[in-house]
């Protein structure tokens, strides 16, 4: 079953870069994060209510409460790079590299946890995938695509790193406590952090300004992203990292498909070779 969540968690995944994409384009980027992590928080802890785990809180112990809380505040500032990037270019660039994060953690989840299993045949995913990544991202780099500057790309691959802290702290932090519920703490602490964020960087004025039609794009892009949390979370409390994340990263290609089909967004002939490479090296991590 967690491959089914994996999947499912892909599928979430990528309908909120969409949405997310529609919602900050006349906002700031900041309290975008803030207010999709507003409806995240809110479904996490019903979630946790419906399936009746918050009362194991009083025995999580020490230890899984900070690992908890250290990938809740990685993943607050993933969060807060991607978004980011993704005010200051399309989609199609952005995506790819944050994707890159499943390189580093394939990388971390063999040296760190002892995920090993076939290691000639992930090692080539990750490298194909790597070289796939460049592929898609390579004529941004060079300006022949798109004119608004390279600063972009330090927000994405600011994104791709903490993305891949976040999935290591996690790993090791969901073991021992009911997924949902671990989810919902880690939001808790995403929560503070974004809006403290946003108050220190002054977006809060700006929210009145914001319209009614940007406001349902964020609830929906955030109500995608608790749906891509949760099956992820469960896929990662049961199945190896390694192989969780290469899968979940498959989003990609919803990604593409519904940015072509909203945002008329398409590849080029180099991209779409890249986009095949990334799901070949995905396919080779599940070998």
């Amino acid at each position: 079953m967690w491959i089914a969540f994996a999947v499912a968690s892909a599928a979430f995944a990528g309908l909120t870069s969409i949405l997310a994409k529609i919602g900050v384009r006349h906002a700031d980027s900041n309290l975008v994060t803030a207010l999709r992590t507003v409806v995240v928080f809110v479904a996490s802890w019903l979630m946790v209510l419906m399936v009746g785990s918050a009362g194991q809180l009083a025995t999580v112990d020490a230890t899984t409460i900070w690992f908890l809380v250290l990938s809740g505040l990685t993943t607050g500032a993933s969060w807060l790079c991607y978004f980011r990037a993704l005010k200051l270019a399309d989609v199609n660039v952005v995506v790819p590299v944050d994707r890159s994060s499943v390189v580093m953690t394939g990388l971390f989840g063999m040296v760190l946890l002892g995920e090993t299993d076939s290691l000639p045949t992930r090692l080539l995913g990750l490298a194909v995938l790597g070289f796939g990544t460049w592929l898609m991202v390579s004529r941004q780099l060079t300006g022949v695509v798109g004119a608004r500057g390279r600063g972009w790309l330090a927000y994405a691959i600011a994104s791709a790193g903490f993305a891949s802290l976040t999935t290591i702290l996690a790993k090791v932090g969901i073991v021992g406590v009911e997924s949902n519920l671990g989810t919902a703490i880690r939001t808790s602490v995403v929560l503070v952090m974004a809006w403290l964020v946003a108050g220190v960087s002054g977006a809060i004025p700006g929210l009145p300004a914001m319209s009614r039609r940007d406001l349902w794009f964020i609830v929906l892009s955030g109500l995608a992203t608790a749906a891509s949390w949760l099956c992820f979370f469960r896929a990662l409390q049961e199945g190896p990292a390694s192989v969780v994340v290469p899968i979940d990263k498959l989003s990609i290609l919803f990604t593409v498909a519904f940015s072509a089909l909203v945002l008329g967004e398409r590849l080029s002939r180099r991209a779409s070779i890249g986009l095949i490479l990334l799901v070949g090296g995905t396919l080779l991590l599940l070998v």
